[in-house]
């Protein structure tokens, strides 16, 4: 026997969800581990760490220890170059392990990162990462 259709049945859309705004992180005094995100084609990368690591002890942290992620050629060629490795934590899995255990080892009390971070990647790092982990345009929007 045929089933008739019942346009009644579809699934329930989700509700418009509102941004999540940046968690208040006050850095001064706290020692924080700066990781930046590069595609291959950005040279200058150095020189945007130190920048950032400036900003950040001019606002009273320690940086206690720098981690780059570089995306190379290789993982999927140039046309993949500027896109994250994971949408969930921007990073590879082997960075995040690799920040976990810098974070322990020197008993940070936050991430900070070089790039813009959505309120998922925010939420999946803090979680992994076991502290808080932000971007530095929030930690510097939070000081001005």
């Amino acid at each position: 026997m045929h089933q008739s259709r019942r346009r009644d049945r579809r699934s329930a859309r989700r509700p418009a969800q509102r941004p999540r705004e940046a968690p208040q992180l006050d850095v001064a005094g706290t020692d924080v581990v700066l990781v930046g995100y590069f595609s291959a084609k950005q040279k200058d990368f150095a020189a945007l760490m130190a920048s950032a690591a400036d900003a950040l002890a001019a606002r009273g942290a320690r940086v206690v220890s720098q981690i780059v992620q570089r995306r190379g050629v290789s993982h999927g060629g140039v046309k993949k170059m500027s896109l994250p490795f994971s949408s969930r934590t921007l990073l590879s899995y082997g960075k995040v392990r690799e920040v976990a255990a810098v974070c322990e080892q020197a008993d940070a009390g936050a991430v900070i990162f070089v790039a813009s971070l959505t309120g998922r990647q925010r939420s999946v790092l803090t979680a992994m990462l076991g502290r808080p982990a932000v971007s530095l345009s929030d930690v510097i929007a939070a000081e001005d």
